[in-house]
């Protein structure tokens, strides 16, 4: 159990860090009931000591008071930062100043942050990327450049010879214990599941381009900048991102099929007959796999997985007082958790009086970087025949863009001018 004192993780390897229990909330977004830790280690070799992170500004006591109990400032030959965020570089300027002969080491994008800590000041640093290490005489620690997990300049740090990875946010959570390591503290399983949920899988590319480095490890033990010290069966972690990071649906949709969902809610059932005929006009193309959801009979968190392995999306809503209705806007919140970028998205709806539901969606799509390269529909109340035909032929124009197959268009010059006018 963690009093004041550093806790040794491996042989001359020790944990330096914060305990920061009471804790509720970390930026904005995360709830944390356990509160957290900053993790920060020291590693002591031959040719001295090197200091892996550092901890909050308002935690820089705690930390300098066990970092004093396990080296001197003039032996620290190294300060390696893998990750920039406040949490983990609050005490780097008072470290720098107790020990100025160190040489600060950090990822490549990780320079012009720095620059933003230390202001005013020469500061030797060395950026480093895959493969780059420092040699501590009979241990080596080597530099694996992971970016976006879950900033740029994200990297993560391997204790060769003992098998150990200092990991950075990845493998971390908010949960704070005194027992330190895994297999003594309370199940913290749920926070987890939580910090993957929020903070990494927006990243899920860059999960998996960094598994493919992590895995290949021999693994003792993996040390995060948050939560417990995994040291029991670290591999099981490292497989739990694997598979929290692989897609979902790779045996639901077939390889060439393109994926189109269909989020709507209707009032009175004119969104929902459009709806129904966009579907329809979707289908008409070949290649391209419809699924169509009505939020009104189902929760919105149930269709995030969906919504990420999904290629194009397409949000239907009355207007009702001006705006689209809250479930659609709940939804589309949601997508701050996954990555959306560069997947088609449509709007459409019907509306009684002024119809700016689907503006309003089309401008949160662009907003969170979807194309719409098609021009939302819009009917006023009931839809005629002739109108869901349009209906029609705009669920096909989505479908033939998301497989690349658009159509030529030929158009009048008195619809080129009624266009511009409206634009």
């Amino acid at each position: 159990m963690i009093t004041g004192k550093a806790v040794e993780i491996a042989a001359e390897v020790y944990w330096i860090g914060a305990l920061d229990p009471r804790l509720r909330e970390f930026d904005i977004i995360l709830k944390t009931a356990n509160g957290t830790t900053y993790n920060a280690y020291c590693v002591r070799g031959q040719h001295g000591v090197v200091v892996i992170d550092t901890v909050k500004a308002s935690h820089a006591d705690e930390f300098f008071t066990r970092l004093e109990q396990v080296a001197h400032y003039e032996e620290i030959q190294a300060i390696i930062l893998n990750h920039l965020e406040p949490d983990h570089s609050g005490a780097l300027p008072e470290l720098i100043r107790r020990a100025p002969q160190a040489r600060v080491y950090l990822s490549h994008r990780g320079q012009m942050m720095l620059k933003g800590i230390i202001k005013d000041e020469v500061l030797e640093y060395i950026p480093v990327g895959t493969g780059d290490t420092i040699d501590l005489g009979e241990r080596q620690l080597r530099f694996l450049h992971t970016p976006f997990l879950h900033w740029p300049d994200t990297q993560c740090t391997y204790l060769e010879k003992e098998g150990i990875l200092f990991s950075g946010d990845i493998f971390g959570c908010h949960f704070c214990d005194t027992r330190l390591f895994n297999d003594k503290v309370g199940d913290f399983r749920a926070a987890f599941e939580y910090y993957y949920a929020h903070i990494m899988r927006p990243f899920r590319e860059h999960v998996l381009e960094a598994l493919a480095l992590i895995e290949p490890l021999p693994l003792n033990l993996l040390a995060p900048a948050h939560g417990p010290i995994l040291r029991d069966s670290p591999d099981s972690y490292v497989q739990r991102y694997r598979q929290l990071a692989a897609p979902l649906l790779t045996n639901e949709a077939a390889k060439q099929e393109k994926t189109l969902l269909i989020f709507y809610i209707s009032a009175y059932g004119n969104t929902t007959r459009m709806a129904q005929a966009i579907s329809e006009g979707a289908e008409t193309v070949k290649g391209v796999r419809i699924s169509l959801y009505d939020l009104q009979g189902g929760e919105v968190s149930a269709f995030v997985d969906l919504i990420e392995e999904a290629d194009g999306l397409v949000f239907g809503s009355p207007t009702i007082n001006g705006d689209a209705v809250k479930p659609i806007w709940d939804l589309l919140s949601s997508l701050a958790l996954v990555k959306v970028r560069g997947k088609l998205g449509a709007a459409f709806g019907s509306y009684g009086w002024s119809g700016e539901a689907v503006s309003l969606i089309e401008d949160r799509l662009r907003g969170l970087k979807l194309r719409v390269p098609v021009k939302g529909s819009k009917i006023k109340l009931i839809p005629t025949d002739t109108e869901l035909e349009q209906c029609h032929r705009f669920g096909r124009e989505l479908a033939l863009q998301l497989t690349g197959q658009t159509e030529q268009r030929f158009i009048t010059l008195d619809e080129l001018v009624r266009e511009t006018n409206h634009a």
